[in-house]
């Protein structure tokens, strides 16, 4: 028996290690060497990033703004930065989203993956708010901002596309555009390959068509970011007609839209006649209602818009959204509807 234990013993398996005590962290060092962490993959960079100039624009006027007001405490700065939000959002628009919230709790108000193209009912308001009679709800995609539709246009758009900008004018446009390739290296005062619309007092804001060369795609604010000219309806319609004439599509950021106050600038590029054949507009919840950390937008593709080839602009656009997006937010969305209602 003594000896049977005794195999008995000897067969069995080691003893687990001690368990860790709730809240202790075991961990095993690697072993390495300089060699080692000195190593790097075999992808090359995307040399488009070597042409960007320093960081995005706004994050660094942030880290100087803050670098400054360390030194001088006692400073009264006025912010030319990134345009966010100073106030909390009015207590409608955060009830409609909270109850959006705790309806996902229940079977009844359970929602998955929403609708790529955005939610009816706000497709609908928002046609009907900002578009009466010019734009269907159909041709309506909301997502989580314009500035995120602006890059995902150019991936629509692709690497062999010229591009004309306001100048000056929102930095995503060119950053975006150097990204894509289509651009050259930079000289000082610009990149190749984009054409710069000079806007200046001397010409009211609005650049003298005759001297930009034709582009395949125009990049347009109003008003403009950041000089806040507003063009006028005589400007837009030479605007549109220009686009037209050289073959062009034009993203028109109509993201500040809400600030005009005079009658003769527009509030949208579709009340220029003609403009649906030749413009897209994209557009934000963010200057509307306050939603920067909210994210919320939308970009308007009419069905009349088309390529040289006569397909439409509108079925690659669903493309894109349904291939890179699944959908704004179904809490953020019940916060802009309620912004409309």
């Amino acid at each position: 028996m003594q000896a049977l234990s005794s195999a008995r013993g000897a067969a069995r398996a080691p003893a687990a290690p001690a368990r860790p005590q709730r809240g202790s962290l075991s961990v095993r060092a690697a072993t390495t060497t300089p060699e080692k962490t000195g190593a790097t993959t075999r992808v090359a960079r995307n040399a488009n990033f070597g042409k960007l100039q320093a960081g995005y624009l706004f994050p660094e006027i942030a880290r100087r703004r803050r670098a400054h007001q360390e030194k001088h405490p006692d400073a009264q700065i006025i912010s030319l930065g990134i345009g966010d939000t100073t106030e909390p959002l009015p207590p409608f628009i955060a009830n409609a989203m909270a109850k959006a919230a705790a309806g996902l709790a229940t079977r009844e108000g359970y929602s998955g993956y929403g609708a790529e193209q955005g939610q009816g009912p706000i497709r609908e308001a928002i046609a009907s708010t900002f578009y009466p009679g010019l734009v269907a709800a159909d041709e309506v995609f909301v997502s989580d901002g314009s500035k995120c539709d602006i890059s995902r246009l150019q991936v629509m758009f692709g690497t062999d596309k010229s591009i004309a900008v306001q100048d000056p004018s929102y930095p995503v446009y060119v950053d975006t555009t150097v990204m894509m390739g289509n651009t050259g290296g930079h000289d000082g005062t610009g990149f190749e390959g984009i054409a710069y619309m000079v806007c200046t007092p001397e010409n009211s804001f609005f650049p003298d068509l005759d001297k930009v060369p034709r582009t395949d795609i125009i990049f347009f604010c109003s008003p403009n970011n950041p000089t806040g000219a507003a063009a006028t309806r005589d400007q837009l319609t030479r605007l549109v007609a220009f686009a037209k004439r050289n073959g062009s599509i034009l993203v028109y950021d109509a993201a500040y839209a809400l600030y005009i106050t005079n009658p003769d600038c527009p509030k949208t590029i579709y009340e220029i006649e003609g403009a649906d054949e030749v413009a897209i507009e994209t557009c934000s919840f963010s200057k509307y209602a306050g939603f920067t950390g909210v994210r919320l937008g939308w970009t308007v593709v009419p069905k009349k818009l088309r390529y040289s080839d006569g397909s439409t602009v509108h079925a690659d656009w669903n493309r894109v959204m349904t291939t890179c997006f699944n959908g704004a937010s179904n809490i953020v969305q019940a916060g802009g509807l309620a912004c409309l209602q």
